[in-house]
């Protein structure tokens, strides 16, 4: 049960992770943000990014073995690392219409499960 509340609470943390580091760049289609400063816009990518944290602290928390949770701090890093991608990709392709998912993405992909299998590996 720890192991699936700690992944739902990385994959949270990393969908408004994302929205606060690249989701600004979407902010001049949007009318009024298309105004702001770059100070505003650091100052809106803060905000949303609290939600992160809000997500992140715990999930890393609940899922420390340290803390009676299933995974290692290395392990922890790992996942996080993968489900960031992840959302990345799916990010990118939503909402910046623009950007192509290629065979050398999917390759990385590949590279990555390999890489959290090792991690794994006892």
């Amino acid at each position: 049960m720890k192991s699936f509340l700690t992944i739902g609470l990385l994959i949270l943390s990393n969908a408004f992770m994302t929205m606060a580091w690249y989701g600004h760049l979407k902010f001049k289609e949007l009318g009024w943000f298309s105004k702001l400063g770059l100070f505003s816009i650091i100052l809106i990518s803060w905000g949303i990014a609290l939600f992160e944290y809000c997500f992140q602290v715990p999930a890393n928390r609940i899922g420390f073995k340290e803390n009676g949770g299933p995974f290692s701090l290395v392990e922890l890093k790992v996942i996080q690392e993968v489900i960031t991608l992840v959302i990345f990709m799916v990010f990118t392709l939503l909402f910046f219409k623009t950007e192509t998912f290629r065979w050398n993405h999917f390759v990385g992909f590949v590279f990555l499960v390999l890489a959290v299998y090792f991690i794994f590996r006892k």
